[in-house]
């Protein structure tokens, strides 16, 4: 029997004065379902899902609920001026005693419910507002970019959470592997239609392109019959005027039907030039360490980056991504070590709090102007890669309308300001991009565009990302920085570093150990060799890795039972702790396996 229908809309149009944003929209979201909503930025998403949950009306057409349908909502601007903390908020409407729902919410989301609001960062903000939405127990739960400023270890987590939950879920995303993980349909929202497809969302991308295929072949039609009918009206009409006035009309019409038909939107003309070749050894970083206050960030860490390397940072929120980003394009020293930066570097920034833009300044100003947009723009023309371009021209590159040209950045969505930023860059003629979490409010095109241009791009990526499918496409080297001041690196993207985070596999180190060897700068220091019984606590500790981490996945199984906190607080607590020291114990034999695998790889090469 098919699960009951939780809500229905029909014929619903929607514009706020303008071309519709939704034009006849119909949908059934029955019980348990799990959707992707998709589209491009600006094409009515949020404002899709503030409809489904009554917060607007359509201008026509019918929105109806069953009768009890519980709705939860996260917004990507949550309003928590009303309570005093983070933890006030997410509980807000809950009982008492379900407070444990936002305990372990919060857990698994990284956030502290006792700070208070008026310290709170964005990104605290928005993992509140996605607990509460978890915590209410909603019949259907309507997500709007839940892992923006999540890491991947939270990431992970929601997706397990969602998996539990009976609940009906559409979230918009740009995650891709997010998607494919948590959805088994897909609504796409273009040009005010909205059009559904069942499957995973893996097969989002060929369904797009099999319906842009059938649009073009219509249109390549409809052109063709207006004009052969162009043809007759001018040589045929003469003769058979009178009768054939009905077919002129017809003529008229399919011209009607022409200038209606919606272009696809474009894409943003993304392109990037390295200009001068920088050197060959684009930055040696040697036996680095770093402190932020009693917290150790990096305790030894050494790289060299070639020129064309794109190399990819992930870790947990917190665990110093930012920092060795800063410290590698030389913005921040380090307290031990040195950073060796080659020749020719033209560095260009993108930050992931988009703090390089005025919220007052105009765009025209920001490329125009002194780079941030706080001083007016020199003219009308803005210098891409050498050549001069008017800068309305150039903003229409990136898709925006002229009419914004002199309006203000705080007027901009995330992903405009997202495009914004790229374009700002693009024009420039660097060879080393410094992009912190870049992917950020991007629209999927205009995501698989940026994979596209880095991939080709002849000069150097540095970058930090939570999203696995853009590191996956675009990253030759992955550092993993677990947050305990370790940092392990791997050739590859996303498969290949995966099993470093929360800690590494056995096999990662070794692999990275052997691939990396030849490229260090400077030897590691001499060590001595390994003796009998070191040997053979090396052979026998990845088996007891191996034994830890399946004990550890008992123990965190356990712990997941959403009704355990409720009903057995002390064994809530015992499992905490026994995961604690599952965690530790883990964590030091796998130190001591990456000491004696460094000193027995330092003994082969000795040897060699």
């Amino acid at each position: 029997m098919a699960p009951p229908a939780l809500l229905q809309l029909a014929g619903v149009t929607l514009g706020f004065g303008s071309a519709p944003l939704l034009d006849g929209v119909d949908l059934v979201l029955a019980a348990g379902e799990r959707l992707a909503l998709v589209g491009r930025n600006g094409s009515g998403k949020t404002t899709l899902l503030c409809l489904i949950a009554g917060e607007i009306a359509p201008e026509a057409g019918l929105r109806s609920a069953a009768p009890g349908t519980g709705i939860a909502t996260m917004a990507q601007d949550p309003d928590l001026s009303a309570f005093a903390t983070l933890g006030d908020f997410a509980a807000a409407g809950l009982a008492e005693a379900e407070g444990w729902r936002v305990a372990m919410a919060a857990e698994g989301l990284g956030f502290r419910p006792e700070t208070p609001v008026a310290l709170a960062s964005g990104g605290e903000r928005r993992r509140a507002a996605l607990a509460r939405a978890l915590a209410a127990d909603p019949d259907l739960l309507l997500l709007d970019e839940p892992t923006n400023h999540l890491d991947i270890a939270a990431i992970t987590w929601l997706e397990a959470r969602l998996a539990a939950l009976r609940a009906a879920v559409i979230v918009i995303s740009h995650d891709r592997a997010f998607l494919e993980g948590v959805t088994r349909g897909t609504l796409w929202l273009d040009r005010g239609v909205l059009r559904r497809r069942e499957g995973g969302f893996a097969g989002f991308e060929a369904w797009r392109e099999e319906v842009w295929a059938a649009e073009d072949l219509a249109r390549h039609k409809l052109d063709r019959r207006i004009r052969a009918e162009a043809r007759w009206a001018v040589e045929g009409i003469s003769a058979r005027r009178r009768r054939n006035q009905g077919r002129l009309r017809a003529l008229a019409a399919l011209r009607a039907e022409r200038r209606e038909a919606l272009a696809r939107p474009g894409t943003a003309a993304l392109a990037l030039a390295a200009g001068t070749v920088s050197g060959r050894q684009v930055i040696a970083a040697e036996h680095v360490a770093i402190r932020l206050g009693e917290r150790t960030i990096l305790r030894d860490f050494s790289i060299r980056i070639l020129r064309g390397d794109r190399v990819a940072v992930v870790g947990p929120n917190g665990a110093g991504k930012t920092t060795l980003l800063r410290i590698l394009a030389g913005e921040l020293a380090p307290d031990r070590g040195r950073i060796v930066h080659g020749t020719g570097l033209t560095p260009a920034r993108l930050d992931q709090d988009r703090a390089a833009l005025d919220p007052e300044a105009t765009l025209w100003d920001v490329l125009t102007g002194d780079g941030a947009g706080r001083v007016a723009g020199a003219g009308d023309q803005v210098m891409v890669r050498g050549q001069p371009r008017h800068v309305v021209g150039y903003l229409r590159d990136f898709l925006f309308e002229e009419a914004q040209a002199r309006g203000p950045v705080k007027a901009l969505s995330g992903g405009e300001k997202a495009r914004l930023l790229l374009a700002r860059i693009m024009a420039r003629d660097a060879n080393l991009l410094v992009l912190d979490e870049p992917t950020n409010d991007l629209d999927l095109e205009t995501l698989e565009l940026l994979e596209e241009v880095l991939a080709d791009y002849p000069g150097t990526v540095l970058v930090v990302s939570h999203d696995r499918a853009f590191i996956d496409r675009i990253a030759t080297l992955t550092v993993v920085l677990p947050g305990d001041g370790r940092a392990v690196i791997h050739a590859g993207g996303w498969r290949e570093a995966a099993p470093s985070l929360p800690v590494a596999t056995p096999e990662s180190p070794s692999r990275q150990l052997r691939s990396e060897a030849k490229e260090q700068p400077l030897a590691a220091p001499r060590r001595a060799a390994l003796n009998f019984s070191e040997r053979r606590r090396l052979d026998h500790l990845p088996g007891h890795i191996a034994s830890l981490e399946q004990d550890l996945g008992k123990l965190s199984d356990a712990l997941g039972d959403p009704s355990l906190f409720a009903a057995d607080p002390r064994r809530f607590q015992s499992l905490t702790e026994a995961v604690a020291k599952a965690q530790a114990a883990l964590a030091a034999a796998e130190e001591e396996w990456l000491d004696l695998a460094a000193r027995e790889e330092a003994e082969d090469a000795a040897g060699a």
